[in-house]
């Protein structure tokens, strides 16, 4: 199998990820499901446009009371970075560097991770600190879902980097998996995207009323 040869950095091919016709036909898959994924968040998101304002008395706090902006901006900050060490470590994958491209991945999974956390804690200060919750108002609901439906996104492309790290940790570098590598950090890209428009949608337009 050609997956299982021998490689040096002489011998590795310029584009590892679209060898084969398995990793050809990952890449189509992933597109299929990337369309899918596509028309989910924009439903999500004309759903949150349509519902943002919608709560229950004027008493009730709105987006612009509520959004801390240092704290949005440092977590848009931290996953655009993640998407840049993901490059990186596709950098690596393709130049036959199976370790610099398994640190990068790692650092991209760090940076994940306080990304998650800091949604976390961004979270729990609305809910205990202004009473917004997934259920007190139509508002809550959509921001809730929009939002978290990312998080959970993040968390799953998290999973898959670490998947990849431990299952191939020993294997080093292959035809095999390059392909899977490469599909998770487009993966990982697509979250980022997704996540300028909800500080786009969500947060810039929000505190702008």
């Amino acid at each position: 199998m050609q997956a299982e040869e021998k490689f040096t950095n002489e011998t590795w091919p310029a584009s590892p990820e679209k060898q084969t016709l398995e990793a050809k036909n990952k890449f189509l898959g992933f597109w299929f499901f990337l369309g899918g994924e596509t028309v989910l968040f924009a439903s999500l998101f004309a759903t949150y446009l349509a519902l943002k304002d919608k709560v229950p008395n004027s008493e009730m706090y709105l987006a612009k009371d509520l959004f801390e902006m240092p704290l949005v901006f440092a977590m848009t900050m931290i996953l655009l970075t993640s998407s840049l060490t993901s490059v990186y470590a596709m950098y690596h994958m393709k130049n036959f560097n199976f370790v610099k491209m398994q640190i990068w991945i790692g650092i991209t999974v760090l940076l994940g991770l306080v990304f998650l956390g800091l949604e976390i804690y961004e979270f729990n200060h609305y809910v205990h600190e202004f009473g917004h919750t997934f259920t007190s108002s139509a508002f809550g609901s959509a921001f809730y879902t929009l939002v978290g439906f990312h998080g959970a996104h993040v968390a799953f492309g998290l999973m898959w980097f670490i998947a990849l790290m431990i299952r191939n940790g020993k294997r080093g570098l292959n035809l095999y998996n390059a392909p899977k590598y490469y599909v998770a950090s487009l993966y990982w890209h697509f979250i980022d995207v997704v996540w300028v428009f909800i500080f786009t949608v969500v947060y810039l337009m929000g505190m702008v009323g």
